[in-house]
């Protein structure tokens, strides 16, 4: 586990296991850390060999001199629905945002924006999987972080958000 102090975003956690990156964790206290340690359980190990590279390509990403990233990924199991969503939200340009609906119709799932909004809200890995990039119909949507660290992310990919 390490952490970074990023730009007016606040402290930006990574857990990597024996596989590569598992989680990153926006916003959170060192309680909700631990709480998200205990929470994974016994499945992954701790590896800081794979906490360096992210922290260094996060910290590049944050500075604006990264617009995509190349990491081994390890995030918990997730349902089918989950993967093939974040698949397709994984495509979706630096700089640029997609709807809920729109997302979900480009994993095959035309009826499904809600659904989304919870693969969204449960994403293990923010900013790698880019859900920042994800916005309603009618406005900014949500974000498990809080729409300013939304809109905080978009900014530095050049985006600004409708209020």
């Amino acid at each position: 586990m390490t952490s970074l102090e990023a730009r007016g975003l606040g402290r930006v956690w990574l857990l990597a296991g024996s596989r590569g990156l598992v989680r990153v964790l926006l916003a959170a206290s060192r309680q909700q850390v631990a709480d998200e340690i205990e929470r994974l359980g016994g499945w992954w190990q701790r590896r800081p060999r794979w906490t360096e590279p992210a922290r260094r390509q996060l910290d590049e990403y944050l500075a604006g001199r990264r617009r995509r990233f190349q990491l081994r990924l390890a995030p918990p199991p997730l349902g089918d629905f989950a993967r093939r969503v974040l698949q397709v939200l994984a495509r979706v340009p630096y700089g640029q945002v997609i709807t809920y609906g729109e997302l979900a119709r480009r994993a095959g799932h035309p009826r499904a924006a809600r659904a989304v909004g919870r693969v969204m809200a449960e994403n293990p890995l923010p900013i790698i999987w880019p859900c920042h990039r994800v916005v309603a119909a009618a406005g900014p949507g949500g974000f498990s972080a809080g729409l300013e660290l939304k809109r905080a992310l978009l900014r530095i990919e050049g985006r600004s958000l409708p209020a």
